[in-house]
């Protein structure tokens, strides 16, 4: 029978009484990023304008613009596409490409020698003059980008305190965002909130350990400033561990949300170590017992 005025629990037009049913979502455990899409979204600490933050192949993350425009307005060494919530270069024969904020970015700087893209110019007006709303209006105060500066003497050699621990993890260094004590999961809680566990497990410690410095060959284009490089570092080693002890970590997952089907709040933060990039938070020696236990 159809649901009437006089039937209990609906009301005159047939709809149920009471407060609409939600429907909970799910990530796919084959996708290839575990970033919620509502999580990806942000705002550009610049300009004010919305970005949407992607996962590159490579797990290097992107800002993109969050609307998509005609393939013609986009020039081709900017063009990119989402598949299966990845972000790769070029359209992919298909008519709307997405673009990265930088081109169209009104906080950038024009150049001479790197002019802005003319089909880009209609859109970098519109988010300039949003800007400048948000600016009028007191809702955005907007930063300043750094200039770039000479290095000088004590940024070539920070303090103990300051140099980021390098973890290694599945054969390969990667820089740590934060002292390890404090690097935080990344995982959303059933309140939608960004777990506050510890990525670090007390009962399955890694080790620190020296390990000789990746060094490039001789040959290679950088060769004249191996004497930067020390020949010995030393690593937080976790390559002891489980094999999916390691995909925990590098997952930025507390041991709660190991095998947890949760969505993740915000992104990854681990960086391909580079030798002669990250030389400043290069560590000579193994951490003190006393020290070993606030970096470890």
């Amino acid at each position: 029978m159809a649901p009437n005025s006089c039937s209990p629990g609906y009301n005159w037009d047939g709809s149920r009484k009471g407060p609409k049913a939600t429907r909970a979502l799910r990530i796919d455990p084959d996708s290839p990023t575990r970033l919620v899409r509502s999580a990806r979204m942000a705002v550009c600490h610049f300009c004010g304008n919305a970005i949407e933050w992607c996962h590159r192949p490579d797990g290097t993350p992107i800002p993109l613009h969050p609307s998509e425009l005609p393939i013609r307005h986009v020039p081709v060494l900017h063009r990119w596409h989402l598949a299966g919530g990845m972000a790769y270069t070029g359209a992919a024969g298909t008519p709307w490409s997405a673009s990265p904020t930088g081109p169209c970015d009104p906080a950038t700087a024009d150049t001479p020698t790197q002019p802005p893209a003319p089909e880009l110019q209609q859109l970098r007006r519109a988010l300039t003059l949003k800007t400048r709303h948000l600016i009028n209006h007191a809702d955005f105060q907007p930063r300043t980008r750094p200039t770039p500066t000479a290095p000088s003497a004590a940024a070539e050699t920070p303090t103990e305190a300051m140099r980021l621990p390098v973890v290694q993890m599945l054969h390969i260094r990667y820089l740590a965002p934060r002292p390890l004590p404090v690097i935080r999961c990344v995982a959303q809680t059933l309140r939608r909130t960004r777990c506050r566990n510890p990525v670090a497990d007390p009962h399955l410690p890694g080790r620190w350990t020296l390990v000789p410095t990746d060094q490039p060959p001789a040959g290679g284009h950088r060769h004249l400033a191996d004497h930067l490089v020390p020949a010995e570092m030393a690593v937080y080693d976790l390559t002891h561990l489980p094999v999916t002890e390691q995909l925990r970590w590098r997952g930025q997952r507390c041991p709660s949300h190991a095998y947890s089907r949760a969505a993740d709040i915000a992104l990854t933060q681990w960086e391909p170590f580079d030798a002669f990039a990250h030389r400043r938070h290069i560590r000579t020696h193994l951490p003190a017992p006393a020290g070993q236990d606030d970096a470890s």
